[in-house]
Protein backbone atom coordinates (compact mmCIF):
# COMPACT_ATOMS: atom_id res chain seq x y z
CA UNK A 1 0.00 0.00 0.00
CA UNK A 2 1.73 3.35 -0.91
CA UNK A 3 2.14 5.58 1.65
CA UNK A 4 1.74 9.36 1.54
CA UNK A 5 2.30 12.59 3.82
CA UNK A 6 -0.50 14.52 4.61
CA UNK A 7 0.24 17.29 2.34
CA UNK A 8 0.42 14.92 -0.62
CA UNK A 9 -3.39 13.71 0.04
CA UNK A 10 -6.13 15.93 -2.19
CA UNK A 11 -8.49 17.23 0.45
CA UNK A 12 -12.22 16.36 -0.42
CA UNK A 13 -13.28 19.89 -1.86
CA UNK A 14 -9.48 19.65 -4.24
CA UNK A 15 -11.58 16.55 -6.09
CA UNK A 16 -14.69 17.52 -8.53
CA UNK A 17 -17.93 16.12 -8.31
CA UNK A 18 -17.14 13.19 -10.71
CA UNK A 19 -14.43 12.33 -9.44
CA UNK A 20 -15.87 12.15 -5.61
CA UNK A 21 -18.71 9.92 -7.04
CA UNK A 22 -16.55 7.24 -8.41
CA UNK A 23 -14.44 7.85 -5.16
CA UNK A 24 -17.29 7.04 -2.60
CA UNK A 25 -18.83 4.06 -4.86
CA UNK A 26 -15.45 2.96 -4.56
CA UNK A 27 -14.72 3.01 -0.96
CA UNK A 28 -18.51 1.92 -0.74
CA UNK A 29 -18.09 -1.14 -2.35
CA UNK A 30 -14.79 -1.85 -0.84
CA UNK A 31 -16.65 -2.01 2.58
CA UNK A 32 -19.14 -4.42 1.54
CA UNK A 33 -17.00 -6.91 -0.54
CA UNK A 34 -13.16 -6.14 0.39
CA UNK A 35 -13.05 -7.21 -3.32
CA UNK A 36 -10.75 -4.88 -5.85
CA UNK A 37 -13.10 -2.19 -7.63
CA UNK A 38 -13.16 -1.90 -11.29
CA UNK A 39 -14.45 0.29 -13.91
CA UNK A 40 -17.02 -2.01 -15.32
CA UNK A 41 -18.47 -2.64 -11.75
CA UNK A 42 -18.77 1.50 -11.38
CA UNK A 43 -20.61 1.75 -14.90
CA UNK A 44 -22.89 -0.41 -14.51
CA UNK A 45 -23.68 1.78 -10.52
CA UNK A 46 -23.63 4.93 -12.39
CA UNK A 47 -26.27 3.82 -14.70
CA UNK A 48 -24.03 4.45 -17.44
CA UNK A 49 -23.61 8.34 -16.91
CA UNK A 50 -19.60 8.11 -18.02
CA UNK A 51 -17.94 4.94 -19.90
CA UNK A 52 -15.62 2.67 -18.16
CA UNK A 53 -12.63 4.45 -20.10
CA UNK A 54 -13.64 7.11 -18.38
CA UNK A 55 -14.00 5.96 -15.20
CA UNK A 56 -10.23 3.97 -15.73
CA UNK A 57 -8.91 7.81 -16.30
CA UNK A 58 -10.59 9.42 -13.02
CA UNK A 59 -9.09 6.29 -11.18
CA UNK A 60 -5.93 7.11 -12.15
CA UNK A 61 -6.01 10.26 -11.09
CA UNK A 62 -6.99 9.52 -7.76
CA UNK A 63 -4.15 6.81 -7.79
CA UNK A 64 -1.33 9.26 -8.52
CA UNK A 65 -2.78 11.62 -5.46
CA UNK A 66 -2.72 8.89 -3.20
CA UNK A 67 -6.14 7.33 -2.50
CA UNK A 68 -6.44 4.56 -4.72
CA UNK A 69 -3.72 1.64 -5.14
CA UNK A 70 -4.04 -1.42 -7.36
CA UNK A 71 -3.32 -4.79 -5.46
CA UNK A 72 -0.99 -6.73 -7.74
CA UNK A 73 -2.51 -6.93 -10.81
CA UNK A 74 -5.36 -6.41 -10.43
CA UNK A 75 -7.69 -4.03 -12.90
CA UNK A 76 -9.63 -3.04 -10.05
CA UNK A 77 -8.34 -0.61 -7.49
CA UNK A 78 -8.74 -0.48 -3.59
CA UNK A 79 -8.60 2.54 -0.71
CA UNK A 80 -5.40 3.28 0.69
CA UNK A 81 -5.92 4.33 4.38
CA UNK A 82 -5.14 7.85 3.65
CA UNK A 83 -7.83 7.70 1.17
CA UNK A 84 -10.16 5.82 3.67
CA UNK A 85 -9.08 8.93 6.04
CA UNK A 86 -10.66 11.26 3.63
CA UNK A 87 -14.06 9.05 2.88
CA UNK A 88 -14.50 9.01 6.84
CA UNK A 89 -13.44 12.69 7.09
CA UNK A 90 -15.17 13.99 4.19
CA UNK A 91 -17.63 12.51 2.79
CA UNK A 92 -19.27 9.78 5.37
CA UNK A 93 -23.01 9.97 5.77
CA UNK A 94 -23.91 8.70 9.14
CA UNK A 95 -26.56 6.17 9.78
CA UNK A 96 -29.13 6.59 12.28
CA UNK A 97 -29.57 3.94 14.54
CA UNK A 98 -32.57 1.23 14.11
CA UNK A 99 -34.80 0.57 16.57
CA UNK A 100 -33.06 -3.00 16.67
CA UNK A 101 -29.90 -1.46 17.37
CA UNK A 102 -30.85 0.98 19.67
CA UNK A 103 -33.09 -1.41 21.76
CA UNK A 104 -30.49 -4.00 21.78
CA UNK A 105 -28.07 -0.91 23.33
CA UNK A 106 -30.07 0.54 25.61
CA UNK A 107 -31.23 -3.55 27.09
CA UNK A 108 -26.89 -4.17 28.10
CA UNK A 109 -26.82 -0.73 29.45
CA UNK A 110 -28.81 -0.57 32.44
CA UNK A 111 -27.64 -0.64 36.14
CA UNK A 112 -30.48 -2.76 38.12
CA UNK A 113 -28.86 -5.44 40.36
CA UNK A 114 -25.45 -5.71 38.50
CA UNK A 115 -22.16 -5.05 39.46
CA UNK A 116 -20.11 -2.31 36.79
CA UNK A 117 -17.91 -5.37 35.48
CA UNK A 118 -21.26 -7.23 34.74
CA UNK A 119 -22.28 -4.12 32.56
CA UNK A 120 -18.87 -3.99 30.97
CA UNK A 121 -19.17 -7.35 29.94
CA UNK A 122 -22.22 -7.49 28.91
CA UNK A 123 -21.60 -4.26 26.82
CA UNK A 124 -18.44 -5.36 24.92
CA UNK A 125 -20.44 -8.74 23.95
CA UNK A 126 -23.43 -6.44 22.68
CA UNK A 127 -20.87 -4.44 20.39
CA UNK A 128 -19.23 -7.40 18.91
CA UNK A 129 -22.50 -8.71 18.23
CA UNK A 130 -23.95 -5.65 16.51
CA UNK A 131 -20.79 -4.73 14.41
CA UNK A 132 -19.21 -7.98 13.78
CA UNK A 133 -16.39 -6.84 15.04
CA UNK A 134 -13.69 -7.42 18.32
CA UNK A 135 -15.23 -4.74 21.56
CA UNK A 136 -13.78 -3.53 23.84
CA UNK A 137 -13.73 -1.67 27.05
CA UNK A 138 -11.09 0.25 29.25
CA UNK A 139 -13.15 -0.24 32.18
CA UNK A 140 -12.63 2.13 34.95
CA UNK A 141 -12.00 1.21 38.29
CA UNK A 142 -14.79 3.69 39.56
CA UNK A 143 -14.12 5.48 43.89
CA UNK A 144 -18.04 6.08 44.21
CA UNK A 145 -19.58 6.92 48.01
CA UNK A 146 -21.09 3.68 49.61
CA UNK A 147 -24.15 4.10 50.54
CA UNK A 148 -23.93 -0.13 51.71
CA UNK A 149 -21.65 -2.96 52.59
CA UNK A 150 -22.56 -6.58 53.65
CA UNK A 151 -20.72 -9.88 54.27
CA UNK A 152 -22.47 -13.07 53.41
CA UNK A 153 -20.88 -16.37 54.62
CA UNK A 154 -19.64 -18.58 51.51
CA UNK A 155 -18.98 -21.99 53.68
CA UNK A 156 -15.53 -23.27 54.29
CA UNK A 157 -13.28 -19.92 54.93
CA UNK A 158 -14.52 -17.80 52.20
CA UNK A 159 -17.38 -15.01 52.66
CA UNK A 160 -18.33 -12.75 50.15
CA UNK A 161 -18.34 -8.57 50.65
CA UNK A 162 -21.04 -7.12 48.74
CA UNK A 163 -20.26 -3.23 47.97
CA UNK A 164 -23.55 -0.88 47.19
CA UNK A 165 -22.48 2.69 45.39
CA UNK A 166 -24.39 5.63 45.45
CA UNK A 167 -25.48 4.71 41.93
CA UNK A 168 -26.79 1.58 42.98
CA UNK A 169 -23.82 -0.08 41.24
CA UNK A 170 -22.99 -3.21 42.95
CA UNK A 171 -19.47 -4.69 42.80
CA UNK A 172 -18.43 -8.31 44.69
CA UNK A 173 -15.36 -9.64 46.18
CA UNK A 174 -14.32 -12.93 47.74
CA UNK A 175 -12.20 -12.96 51.15
CA UNK A 176 -10.86 -15.66 53.12
CA UNK A 177 -12.11 -15.84 57.21
CA UNK A 178 -11.44 -17.69 59.59
CA UNK A 179 -12.97 -21.89 59.61
CA UNK A 180 -15.83 -22.22 61.68
CA UNK A 181 -16.62 -18.00 62.10
CA UNK A 182 -19.87 -17.23 63.34
CA UNK A 183 -23.03 -15.13 61.57
CA UNK A 184 -22.76 -12.80 64.03
CA UNK A 185 -19.31 -11.86 63.36
CA UNK A 186 -20.30 -10.75 59.74
CA UNK A 187 -22.98 -9.18 60.70
CA UNK A 188 -20.83 -7.32 63.19
CA UNK A 189 -18.49 -6.34 61.12
CA UNK A 190 -20.45 -5.39 57.90
CA UNK A 191 -22.41 -3.35 60.71
CA UNK A 192 -19.17 -1.58 61.39
CA UNK A 193 -17.88 -1.01 58.07
CA UNK A 194 -21.60 0.71 57.03
CA UNK A 195 -20.83 3.45 60.49
CA UNK A 196 -17.58 4.00 58.80
CA UNK A 197 -18.34 4.15 54.83
CA UNK A 198 -21.77 5.46 54.37
CA UNK A 199 -21.70 8.44 52.77
CA UNK A 200 -17.95 8.31 51.48
CA UNK A 201 -15.63 7.01 49.64
CA UNK A 202 -13.28 3.61 50.30
CA UNK A 203 -10.35 5.84 49.86
CA UNK A 204 -11.74 8.86 51.87
CA UNK A 205 -12.17 6.18 54.92
CA UNK A 206 -9.66 3.91 54.78
CA UNK A 207 -6.89 4.89 56.81
CA UNK A 208 -9.26 5.71 59.21
CA UNK A 209 -10.70 2.48 59.82
CA UNK A 210 -6.90 0.65 59.73
CA UNK A 211 -5.68 3.06 62.09
CA UNK A 212 -8.67 2.18 64.23
CA UNK A 213 -8.43 -1.25 64.10
CA UNK A 214 -4.41 -0.82 64.77
CA UNK A 215 -5.05 1.32 67.58
CA UNK A 216 -7.65 -1.16 68.80
CA UNK A 217 -10.25 1.74 69.23
CA UNK A 218 -13.18 -0.47 67.18
CA UNK A 219 -15.15 -2.37 70.18
CA UNK A 220 -14.80 -5.28 67.76
CA UNK A 221 -13.45 -8.39 68.28
CA UNK A 222 -10.35 -9.65 67.14
CA UNK A 223 -12.04 -12.05 64.62
CA UNK A 224 -14.53 -9.54 63.24
CA UNK A 225 -11.49 -6.63 62.97
CA UNK A 226 -9.77 -9.74 60.76
CA UNK A 227 -13.05 -9.21 58.71
CA UNK A 228 -12.50 -5.74 58.20
CA UNK A 229 -9.30 -5.30 57.72
CA UNK A 230 -9.39 -8.13 55.14
CA UNK A 231 -12.17 -6.43 53.16
CA UNK A 232 -11.14 -3.17 53.02
CA UNK A 233 -7.83 -4.24 51.66
CA UNK A 234 -9.96 -6.49 49.44
CA UNK A 235 -12.68 -3.60 48.41
CA UNK A 236 -9.57 -1.53 47.37
CA UNK A 237 -8.87 -3.59 44.28
CA UNK A 238 -12.44 -1.90 43.12
CA UNK A 239 -10.39 1.35 42.64
CA UNK A 240 -7.12 0.83 41.50
CA UNK A 241 -6.34 0.96 37.54
CA UNK A 242 -8.44 0.43 34.64
CA UNK A 243 -8.26 -3.03 33.16
CA UNK A 244 -9.44 -4.00 29.24
CA UNK A 245 -12.40 -5.75 28.83
CA UNK A 246 -12.07 -7.60 24.72
CA UNK A 247 -14.98 -9.59 23.71
CA UNK A 248 -14.71 -10.51 19.84
CA UNK A 249 -11.56 -11.52 18.90
CA UNK A 250 -12.23 -14.29 16.81
CA UNK A 251 -14.30 -12.13 14.39
CA UNK A 252 -10.60 -10.21 13.24
CA UNK A 253 -9.68 -13.41 11.46
CA UNK A 254 -12.85 -13.72 9.66
CA UNK A 255 -11.84 -11.85 6.64
CA UNK A 256 -7.84 -13.11 6.49
CA UNK A 257 -7.13 -14.78 3.55
CA UNK A 258 -3.03 -15.14 3.89
CA UNK A 259 -0.67 -16.10 6.29
CA UNK A 260 0.62 -12.82 6.79
CA UNK A 261 -2.29 -11.22 7.85
CA UNK A 262 -2.99 -14.13 10.39
CA UNK A 263 0.43 -13.26 12.32
CA UNK A 264 -0.47 -9.45 11.59
CA UNK A 265 -3.88 -9.98 13.57
CA UNK A 266 -2.42 -12.66 16.22
CA UNK A 267 0.08 -10.22 16.87
CA UNK A 268 -2.38 -7.35 17.53
CA UNK A 269 -4.42 -10.04 19.79
CA UNK A 270 -0.88 -10.34 22.02
CA UNK A 271 -0.81 -6.67 21.94
CA UNK A 272 -4.24 -6.06 23.65
CA UNK A 273 -3.64 -8.83 26.38
CA UNK A 274 -0.67 -6.27 27.68
CA UNK A 275 -0.02 -3.74 29.70
CA UNK A 276 0.88 -1.64 26.85
CA UNK A 277 -2.70 -1.64 24.95
CA UNK A 278 -3.70 0.15 28.10
CA UNK A 279 -1.55 3.37 28.01
CA UNK A 280 -2.12 3.44 24.27
CA UNK A 281 -6.23 3.09 24.56
CA UNK A 282 -6.41 5.80 27.12
CA UNK A 283 -3.70 7.69 25.38
CA UNK A 284 -6.11 7.23 22.59
CA UNK A 285 -8.89 8.66 24.78
CA UNK A 286 -7.89 11.52 26.54
CA UNK A 287 -6.38 13.20 22.81
CA UNK A 288 -10.18 12.44 21.53
CA UNK A 289 -13.34 14.72 21.23
CA UNK A 290 -16.05 12.11 20.95
CA UNK A 291 -15.56 9.45 18.70
CA UNK A 292 -12.02 8.74 17.58
CA UNK A 293 -11.42 6.48 14.77
CA UNK A 294 -7.77 5.23 14.11
CA UNK A 295 -7.24 3.65 10.49
CA UNK A 296 -4.69 0.89 10.02
CA UNK A 297 -1.34 2.74 10.96
CA UNK A 298 -2.84 5.93 12.26
CA UNK A 299 -2.38 4.07 15.96
CA UNK A 300 0.44 2.12 16.73
CA UNK A 301 -1.26 -0.75 18.46
CA UNK A 302 -2.34 -1.38 14.52
CA UNK A 303 0.64 -0.36 12.23
CA UNK A 304 1.07 -3.86 11.30
CA UNK A 305 -2.29 -5.44 11.23
CA UNK A 306 -4.51 -3.54 8.85
CA UNK A 307 -7.28 -2.56 11.52
CA UNK A 308 -9.07 0.31 12.36
CA UNK A 309 -10.71 0.93 15.91
CA UNK A 310 -13.31 3.58 16.46
CA UNK A 311 -13.56 4.75 20.31
CA UNK A 312 -14.93 6.81 22.43
CA UNK A 313 -14.04 7.97 25.56
CA UNK A 314 -16.16 7.75 28.89
CA UNK A 315 -16.00 10.49 31.10
CA UNK A 316 -17.22 10.40 34.75
CA UNK A 317 -19.53 12.82 36.80
CA UNK A 318 -16.56 15.18 37.01
CA UNK A 319 -16.27 15.19 33.25
CA UNK A 320 -13.06 13.50 33.52
CA UNK A 321 -12.11 10.69 31.12
CA UNK A 322 -11.55 7.50 33.21
CA UNK A 323 -11.93 4.94 30.47
CA UNK A 324 -13.24 3.82 26.81
CA UNK A 325 -15.63 1.54 24.76
CA UNK A 326 -15.04 0.87 21.23
CA UNK A 327 -14.70 -1.79 18.26
CA UNK A 328 -11.56 -3.15 16.25
CA UNK A 329 -11.95 -4.45 13.11
CA UNK A 330 -10.57 -4.40 9.43
CA UNK A 331 -10.11 -1.30 8.05
CA UNK A 332 -13.46 -2.13 5.62
CA UNK A 333 -15.75 -2.35 8.89
CA UNK A 334 -18.89 0.17 8.12
CA UNK A 335 -17.83 3.08 9.49
CA UNK A 336 -21.68 5.07 8.80
CA UNK A 337 -23.21 2.18 11.18
CA UNK A 338 -20.81 1.42 13.74
CA UNK A 339 -20.02 4.81 14.46
CA UNK A 340 -23.37 6.13 16.05
CA UNK A 341 -23.22 2.69 17.36
CA UNK A 342 -20.18 3.19 19.89
CA UNK A 343 -21.37 6.91 20.67
CA UNK A 344 -24.57 5.56 21.70
CA UNK A 345 -23.10 3.19 23.82
CA UNK A 346 -20.00 5.37 25.37
CA UNK A 347 -23.06 7.86 26.12
CA UNK A 348 -25.23 4.75 28.17
CA UNK A 349 -22.25 3.48 30.13
CA UNK A 350 -21.09 7.19 31.00
CA UNK A 351 -24.25 7.99 32.19
CA UNK A 352 -24.38 4.75 34.55
CA UNK A 353 -20.78 5.41 35.85
CA UNK A 354 -22.15 9.50 37.24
Amino acid sequence: MKKISDSEQAPVSELNERSREIFRLIVSNYVRTGDPVGSRILAEQMEGALSPASIRNVMADLQDVGLLYAPHTSSGRLPTEAGLRLFVDGLLELGPLTKEDRARIESSCHASGRSSTEIFEEATEMLSGLSHCASLVLAPKTERQLKHVEFVHLGGTRALVIMVADNSLVENRIIEIPQGMMPSTLIEAGNYLNSRLVGRTLNEARGEILEEIKEHKTRLDDLSARVVGAGVATMGDAAGEPHLIVRGQSKLLEDVTVIEDLEHIRALLETLETRESLTGLLQAAEDAEGVQIFIGSENSLFSLSGCSMIVKPLDNDKQQIIGAIGVVGPTRINYARIIPMVDYTAQLVGRLLG
